[in-house]
């Protein structure tokens, strides 16, 4: 088993165009093992929760969760070892930009990485990628994130199964442009009762917050007369899955 690690994050986005805009903020990622969460003390679990029904289709385990899209996708993870970057439930609510999931075989190599995105619309889709020894991988666009970029184009990832240090990047390419790259960095620290609820008293209600910063970014987006593009019309059963 791998024991559980905290990693106070720097993530950065920056749009190139049609419109340059870029900011920074900081963060919390948990790096688990989903075979072996945490578990807090009776006090601080109202504070960091882990929760099947937060990711994929909704089933009661991350694990089960991450194994039916992986058998989705033609994998079969009977055996392996998972260990995942992701944030926790607080106070009820729960919102991960991005969650990544390591897939180990027997051996403990790395044979797949799960790329799950979330966006502030409540969906949420995975994408199963076969990444490099160096962690660098493609793959086309095909989820709805931000009301101004459209399903179009393919992403260049940098995903490295983070150590001592967390280096992850996103790049979106589009008709010979870079229109957006997102990037988290950090350093990671053990878990414990006190470092996390020094976490908590610094940033009691994370996701809370992470989901409004992203939010004013929006409308600051918005108000520079970025134009919106709709979101398609998802069908009843793709929208049932993603819940």
């Amino acid at each position: 088993m791998t024991a559980p690690a905290l990693y106070r994050t720097r993530i950065r986005h920056v749009r190139r165009t049609p419109l340059r805009h870029a900011f920074t903020y900081r963060g919390l990622s948990w790096f688990v093992d989903l075979d072996d969460l945490p578990r807090l003390p009776v006090w601080l679990r109202p504070f960091a929760r882990f929760d099947g029904r937060d990711h994929f289709a909704g089933e009661p385990s991350l694990r089960a969760g991450l194994d039916e899209v992986l058998a989705d996708a033609g994998v079969d993870p009977t055996g392996w070892r998972v260990t995942a970057l992701l944030a926790p439930r607080a106070f009820g609510y729960v919102f991960n930009p991005l969650s990544l999931y390591w897939c180990h075989d027997d051996t403990g190599a790395v044979r797949c990485v799960v790329a799950e995105v979330h966006n502030t619309y409540g969906g949420r889709h995975p994408y199963v990628l076969f990444p490099d020894a160096d962690g660098r991988v493609e793959t086309e666009k095909v989820f709805y994130v931000s009301p101004f970029n459209p399903v179009e184009g393919r992403y260049t990832l940098q995903v490295p199964e983070p150590g001592t240090q967390l280096a992850v990047s996103v790049t979106l390419h589009r008709d010979g442009h870079r229109p957006f790259v997102a990037s988290m960095h950090g350093k990671r620290t053990p878990v414990t009762t006190v470092r996390v609820a020094g976490a908590v008293l610094r940033v009691p209600l994370a996701p809370q917050l992470v989901a409004a910063r992203i939010r004013i970014q929006g409308v600051v987006l918005w108000l520079r007369g970025l134009p919106v593009v709709p979101r398609r019309t998802v069908p009843s059963q793709q929208l049932e899955a993603s819940r």
